[in-house]
């Protein structure tokens, strides 16, 4: 088992993932042909690994990769990331898509526990203060409430080309939106496009809200993923976070959900305007934060899968040929006719 690469020398690392092939930072693997490569991080060439240490190791990949929810996937590779630190990329029709609940749970937990302790802070405070006078006390409590009203609370860079509203915003801006902006944040369908649009809303003008912007495209997953975790400060116990995951896993996938979570239900929506977020039930408003940060990290990974395409190509074609050199004729008929398949794993 070396533990250089062939081509730059240098270490490959090591992962404590694959017992039975503790190299490499990122594998890439085809379970049909049975081919297992350890790709270096220095110069990204491929290292075919020796027959006799691939079998487990792809069987233990192959395993890995399906468990793993954070993954995105051509028509002929895949590109995973495990919560270990582990990379695996996949060659073969992709698997069924899956929505994993471990990812989101422990966070939202989190939060529950920060807010009781704030709550003690709280009750704490106040017995230190019961003996200030009641004109001060009243003052400084309305100067905290207005800080914590009007105190910038979230900054989004948007393009400004799909951004509308009273005051033009132009691309590359920074929008600052302080707690009485995203307590009135309106998600509603897109009207030409698939997708959805933000609409931010300041102040109460008699009963009609006065809308200030608009945005759209991935200005508005920016500001609608950025938003999200604020509303959802108090987070959500393990009963409310497994409905969320239940809400997103009936529609198959998260972009899916996105767009059926804005359009409403017209049952829940009779007697409000639809799409304002504060509205909607708390499993809903925490999947609609999974969700889009689930899409967030889907299209970061989908950005490196063109490179890994191209070095897959080129790496199958040296694989096929050093393969070939040590087998004996006839061995490419047995595999088609015995050789595994992704859905059975077979060997």
């Amino acid at each position: 088992m070396y533990r250089t690469c062939m081509f730059c020398k240098k270490p490959l690392g090591s992962n404590e993932v694959v017992e039975t092939f503790p190299v490499g930072r990122r594998l890439a693997f085809d379970a049909a042909k049975g081919r297992l490569w350890v790709v270096c991080r220095k110069c990204l060439r491929w290292n075919l690994t020796p027959l006799e240490e691939r079998w487990e190791a792809v069987e233990t990949c192959e395993r890995l990769f399906r468990a793993t929810p954070l993954r995105a996937s051509t028509d002929n590779i895949g590109l995973a990331r495990h919560r270990e630190g582990l990379e695996l990329v996949r060659i073969g029709k992709p698997p069924r898509g899956e929505f994993a609940a471990w990812r989101y749970g422990d966070q939202f937990r989190r939060r529950v526990r920060n807010l009781g302790f704030a709550l003690a802070g709280g009750v704490a405070a106040n017995f230190v203060f019961a003996s200030v006078p009641g004109a001060l006390f009243t003052g400084g409590v309305c100067v905290l409430l207005l800080w914590s009203t009007t105190r910038t609370v979230a900054k989004v860079r948007v393009d400004g080309e799909s951004a509308t509203g009273q005051e033009p915003v132009e691309q590359g801006t920074v929008v600052k939106f302080k707690h009485t902006n995203i307590r009135s944040i309106r998600m509603l369908p897109a009207e030409h496009e698939p997708g959805f649009t933000v609409d931010i809303h300041q102040g109460i003008e008699g009963i009609q809200r006065i809308r200030t912007a608009s945005f759209a495209g991935q200005d508005a997953h920016r500001v609608a993923a950025a938003v999200l975790p604020i509303l959802n400060a108090n987070g959500g116990m393990r009963r409310t976070v497994q409905a969320a995951v239940a809400e997103i896993e009936a529609q198959g996938h998260p972009s899916r959900y996105v767009a059926r979570a804005v359009r409403g239900n017209p049952d829940v929506d009779r007697e409000s305007p639809p799409g304002f977020v504060t509205n909607m039930r708390k499993p809903t408003r925490l999947a609609l934060e999974m969700a889009l940060h689930e899409e967030q990290e889907r299209r970061a990974l989908e950005g490196e899968l063109w490179v890994l395409e191209q070095a897959w190509r080129e790496a199958e074609e040296i694989a096929a040929i050093a393969d070939k050199l040590l087998l004996p004729a006839g061995t490419d008929d047995f595999f088609e006719k015995y050789g595994a398949t992704p859905e059975s794993g077979r060997r």
